[in-house]
């Protein structure tokens, strides 16, 4: 058996995992990152992930440290605005509609969005330009041996890499979390996610725009534009059968019914993309260490597709990491620096998930009394300045 000895195995090549990689390896520690499916780095390819991530401005400095932000500018739309629409009366239309500039808060956006296959594309390339970065595409984590002075990683390529510390960022059935014992706990909601990309008549504006009706929100996220037109993603949040039923749509109509839950705030919306489908669950691990290994990401938590929290809480983790890592390099990935970095995050991150359940909760209401009560609380929150101003600091980060 082939071995190999670097400081950090990262355990999962998705857009969390390949930041990790970046983010070591700019910091001078050595890295291996394993995933058993290469990525599809094309946007129309089969498999792609045709989801968005906005990157946060928090998020943002960190890739800026990781030589990925030159890389991803280009590609970026400016989120500047944060629209909330409550569509929940009785028929299909804008009734109240709040947004949340930056520009009260900050000289900068809010963030900047992405497709996750440009990501991924853009983040392989930066780790092919660090000499001390491998990244092993196609390669799986099988078996994870820890003791109190390293860990031993045997791979599907039948190799083994010893290391420090191995970061899981293997997803939320994370096989590394399984294989130390880490128990997590889950709630299901019952809803899916629909993930596409549209062209529209009217431009953005670089204005985020979240509609609430029932099922969960409908989010047009802004893109760079499409064949010359204005673009968005777009998170269609419903049921599970409902979600499943409107995937399996012909164009046409599929059109017509998104259309209709849109509102035409944009006019009238065409599909620019496939369509693809996602669970909506809510999953928190019991603790985010175990012996030389840090869960982060989806292996440590995993929220709903709202306030563009998802993975920029994953940078969070790494930017714990990373810092606890920096400040003591000769105790990388032992129980002090873990203990450490599952105190910082642990407890932030429950805070997130639980504000996170109930702004779910609240957007899946159908019963029209409970709709017309978050329409209230809506433009109760929205008319009081300095609340109003806390939520979006709080949204960014800034007491992460």
């Amino acid at each position: 058996m082939t071995h190999s000895n670097v400081d950090i195995l990262v355990s999962g090549g998705g857009v969390a995992g390949l930041t990790a990689a970046a983010v070591f390896g700019t910091a001078g520690f050595s890295v291996i990152c394993v995933d058993p499916t290469p990525p599809v780095t094309e946007r129309d390819a089969d498999g792609s992930d045709l989801r968005t991530t906005a990157f946060l401005q928090p998020a943002q400095a960190l890739l800026e440290r990781a030589g990925l932000w030159d890389r991803l500018a280009p590609h970026a739309a400016d989120l500047q605005v944060m629209r909330i629409v409550d569509a929940g009366g009785p028929q299909p239309a804008a009734r109240l509609s709040k947004d949340f500039n930056a520009s009260d808060i900050s000289d900068k956006p809010f963030g900047w969005n992405l497709p996750n296959w440009l990501l991924r594309r853009e983040m392989v390339a930066r780790l092919d330009e660090l000499p001390n970065v491998e990244f092993r595409a196609g390669t799986g984590t099988k078996s994870v041996f820890t003791r109190e002075g390293e860990a031993r990683v045997g791979l599907s390529d039948a190799t083994q890499v010893r290391c420090r510390l191995v970061i899981a960022a293997d997803g939320r059935d994370s096989p590394v979390r399984q294989a130390v014992g880490v128990d997590v706990q889950t709630i299901r909601y019952g809803q899916k996610a629909l993930a596409f990309a549209v062209t529209h008549p009217v431009p953005h504006d670089n204005i985020s725009t979240e509609i609430h009706r029932s099922g969960g929100p409908f989010t047009l996220v802004p893109l760079p534009d499409w064949q010359g037109m204005p673009s968005s993603a777009i998170v269609w949040m419903e049921e599970g059968p409902e979600a499943l039923r409107l995937s399996r749509l012909p164009q046409e109509d599929f059109e017509a019914a998104m259309n209709e839950r849109s509102c035409l705030l944009y006019g009238p919306l065409t599909l620019a993309s496939r369509r693809t489908v996602w669970p909506i669950i809510s999953q928190i691990a019991d603790r985010m260490y175990a012996e030389r290994v840090a869960l982060v990401a989806e292996a440590a938590h995993v929220v709903p597709p709202i306030g563009a929290q998802g993975l920029n809480m994953s940078l969070g983790d790494m930017r714990v990491l990373l810092e606890l890592a920096e400040a003591a390099p000769d105790r990388l990935g032992d129980a002090q620096m873990l203990q450490t970095y599952h105190r910082r995050r642990h407890w932030e991150v429950q805070a997130r998930l639980r504000g996170i359940d109930m702004l779910n909760r609240a957007s899946m209401v159908s019963a029209q009394p409970l709709r017309d009560l978050r329409m209230t609380g809506l433009n109760a929150i929205y008319s009081l300045a300095p609340v109003r101003r806390t939520m979006m600091q709080l949204g960014l980060g800034a007491r992460g």
